[in-house]
C-alpha cells in the first residue's frame, strides 16, 4: 500500500476517536451522556466520574484500535484494517452507554428533579423575527457544483468508450464502465445531490423547535440563535468540502487515468469535518458553551428547570420518538447537531428521501 492510501487508512479511526472523545464537551451540562438532569446536579460527582472513565476507556481501547489499525495498514490487511473503524465505533458506543447507564441510575435512586419545578418556555420572536438563512455561505459549494459540471462538458469529447469509475484502497482502479451521460457527469450528480440535501437539511435545522432554558429563557434564546446560523454555516462549508472531494476524484476518471491520490480526494473532506468539529466545540450544543449575551442587565432566575423527557428518547438517547411533538428535527442530545422526530410521519418522509438518494444515484452509472 502506497503512503497515501496509509495516511487516509490511519486518517478514518483517528477521527472517529477524536469525535468520540470531544462529544461531553460538546453537549449541555444539564445532558451529561444523554440524560436530562436539573442545572443543579450539573457538578454532581458520579457525572465527573463517569466523565472520566469514558475518556479513558476511549483513550485506551481506541488508542489500541487505532495501533492495531496502523499494524494492519502496514502490512496491507485491507479487510481486516476496514473493520477496525466499526470496531472503534462500537467500542465508544459501549463505553458511552455505560455512562449513561451509570448517570440514570443516579438521577433515578437519589430523585434528582424531586421538589422541583418543571416547564418549557417558547419564543415567539423565533418564529415572528427568524435568523436570516446564511444563502451567501452556500456560494462556494454551488459554485463547485456548476465548475464541476463546466469541466465534464469540456472533456465529455475526450473521455474513452471505457473508463475506471471506482478505486481500491490503494488507489487502483477495480471497477469500469462504458461511456454515457449517466456515468460521466456521475460526480456532478452526486455533487448535486450532496449540496441539496445539506440545503435542505441546514433550512429545515434553522427553523427546527429550539431547546431554551425556562430559567433564563431571554439569554437561552440568544445563545440558540448563534447556534443555529454557526451550525448552517458548519453545514454549508461541508457541503463544499465534499463537493471538492468528488471534483478531486473525478479527475482521474474522466481522464483514465489508473491511479487516484487518496489524500487528494480525503483532505477536503477532513478540512469539512474538522470545521464542523471547530464549530462545535466553540460553540457547543444549543450554543451551550457560548458566554452569556451582554443585554445589560442579568436576566434572573425563574426558579424553572427544564422537563425530565428522557421517556422520548430511545436507543441509549440517539433516537427521539414523540408523536404529540410536530417538529421535523430536535437537537442530538449527544454530539453536535439535529436529529430527526421519528414519531412525525413527515420526519420519516424526509429520511426515506435523505437515505434514498444515495441508493438511487449509483443506478445513474449503469
Amino acid at each position: 500500500m502506497n503512503s497515501g492510501a496509509l495516511l487516509v487508512n490511519a486518517a478514518v479511526p483517528l477521527v472517529v476517536l477524536a469525535a468520540a472523545w470531544l462529544t461531553p464537551s460538546m453537549t449541555s451540562p444539564t445532558l451529561p451522556f444523554g440524560v436530562r438532569i436539573p442545572a443543579a446536579r450539573a457538578d454532581a460527582p458520579v457525572i465527573a466520574e463517569q466523565r472520566k472513565r469514558y475518556r479513558w476507556l476511549v483513550s485506551t481501547a481506541g488508542g489500541a484500535l487505532v495501533a492495531l489499525n496502523a499494524g494492519l495498514s502496514a502490512t496491507a490487511h485491507l479487510l481486516w484494517s476496514g473493520l477496525v473503524p466499526v470496531l472503534l465505533f462500537a467500542v465508544c458506543a459501549a463505553a458511552y452507554y455505560r455512562s449513561r447507564v451509570a448517570i440514570a441510575a443516579a438521577k433515578r435512586d437519589e430523585d434528582w428533579y424531586r421538589g422541583l419545578r418543571q416547564g418549557v418556555v417558547t419564543d415567539t420572536s423565533l418564529r415572528t423575527d427568524p435568523e436570516t438563512f446564511p444563502w451567501l455561505w452556500s456560494i462556494p459549494a454551488l459554485l463547485i457544483v456548476a465548475g464541476t459540471a463546466v469541466v465534464a462538458i469540456v472533456l465529455y469529447p475526450s473521455v474513452p468508450d471505457r473508463f475506471p469509475v471506482h478505486f481500491n484502497a490503494s488507489g487502483t482502479p477495480d471497477r469500469f464502465a462504458t461511456k454515457s451521460v449517466g456515468s460521466v457527469f456521475f460526480p456532478v450528480f452526486l455533487q448535486a445531490g450532496v449540496t441539496a440535501t445539506i440545503l435542505v437539511l441546514a433550512w429545515f435545522a434553522l427553523c427546527a423547535r429550539p431547546e431554551l432554558d425556562p430559567a433564563r429563557p431571554a439569554d437561552s434564546a440568544r445563545r440558540h440563535r448563534r447556534f443555529s446560523v454557526r451550525a448552517a454555516i458548519s453545514l454549508l462549508l461541508l457541503a463544499a468540502c465534499v463537493d471538492l472531494s468528488i471534483l478531486a476524484g473525478a479527475w482521474p476518471i474522466w481522464h483514465a487515468d489508473h491511479k487516484l491520490s487518496p489524500v487528494l480526494v480525503m483532505l477536503p473532506l477532513l478540512v469539512g469535518l474538522a470545521i464542523v468539529v471547530g464549530v462545535a466545540i466553540r460553540t457547543g450544543q444549543g450554543g451551550s458553551r457560548l458566554p452569556a449575551a451582554d443585554s445589560g442587565v442579568p436576566e434572573e432566575n425563574a426558579g424553572v428547570v427544564r422537563r425530565d423527557d428522557d421517556r422520548y428518547w430511545r436507543a441509549a438517547g440517539s433516537l427521539y420518538v414523540n408523536r404529540d411533538d410536530p417538529s421535523l428535527l430536535v437537537q442530538k442530545r449527544s454530539g453536535f447537531g439535529w436529529t430527526l422526530n421519528f414519531g412525525n410521519p413527515r420526519a420519516l418522509l424526509l429520511f426515506a428521501l435523505i437515505t434514498g438518494l444515495p441508493l438511487a444515484l449509483p443506478l445513474i452509472v449503469r
